[in-house]
């Protein structure tokens, strides 16, 4: 989903129903816009804009905590990326050729998952051939010793959590966000603006701060959007963990 197009729809429906408040304003009857009739149709508003304000929370609440676990996550990886480079390196010159392949196979995961290419969409499934790559050369050491020994499935283990986060991340890349639920909010924002801009006085200032707060929504829309596309977008997952991880390979 393209979220900037997205917001501008949003913000388009709003302007949208401002004008046509503005148009229903001028043809309805004086009587329609009393005070009674006005006291009412706030009390409605008043509802309507409770019931926008919860479901607008919880889906920038899901959105947030969803991109908050997903970051989790890639922090965990990358400790687990910079621990089995360290084992590998105490287990001596034996694990020199396991621990090629497994720089070779973060690298082309950091590639893989933050492209250079802003266009480019992220590949967050992992390279079945440079797991098994991997999976193979750290299987076919062969330890001279308890440590070494120790050592080996300690490497064998943390390689298998790594995937098994990377594969995390792939089964968590679907959309958390309901679009069902974004559009009938959408309609009860609309609703909103609509009711505000048929009250309100026809002058700039009521129509500046209907444009304002139009803005506003349609900016929460597009923050909700991007959290729930953690990989992509404007607000994305930073790749610094890991690049941080391969900076150490040399040290």
């Amino acid at each position: 989903m393209n979220t900037t197009l997205s917001a501008l729809i949003v913000f388009g429906c709003l302007i949208a129903a401002v004008l046509l408040g503005r148009g229903l304003r001028r043809v309805l009857p004086q009587e329609h816009l009393s005070a009674d009739s006005r006291d009412v149709i706030k009390l409605a508003i008043g509802l309507v804009a409770t019931m926008s304000a919860l479901v607008l929370g919880l889906l920038v609440s899901s959105a947030k905590g969803s991109y908050d676990t997903e970051r989790s996550e890639v922090i965990q990886m990358a400790a687990k990326v910079a621990f089995i480079d360290r084992v590998l390196a105490v287990y001596g010159p034996e694990a020199a050729e396991a621990r090629a392949h497994f720089h070779d196979a973060v690298e082309e995961a950091v590639q893989q998952m933050w492209p250079e290419e802003a266009r480019r969409p992220a590949q967050l499934a992992p390279s079945a051939q440079a797991g098994n790559v991997v999976y193979g050369v750290l299987q076919a050491l062969s330890p001279h010793d308890d440590a070494q020994r120790k050592l080996k499935e300690q490497a064998i283990s943390v390689g298998i959590d790594i995937g098994q986060l990377r594969s995390l991340l792939v089964a968590q890349s679907v959309p958390s966000i309901s679009k069902p639920m974004l559009i009938i909010l959408v309609l009860w924002l609309a609703i909103i603006f609509l009711g505000f801009s048929a009250l309100a006085p026809p002058n700039i200032t009521t129509i500046f701060a209907l444009t304002v707060s139009a803005v506003a929504v349609s900016g929460a829309i597009f923050l909700i959007l991007e959290l729930d596309q953690p990989f992509g977008g404007v607000i994305r997952i930073s790749s610094e963990p890991m690049v941080n991880a391969l900076n150490q390979f040399a040290k």
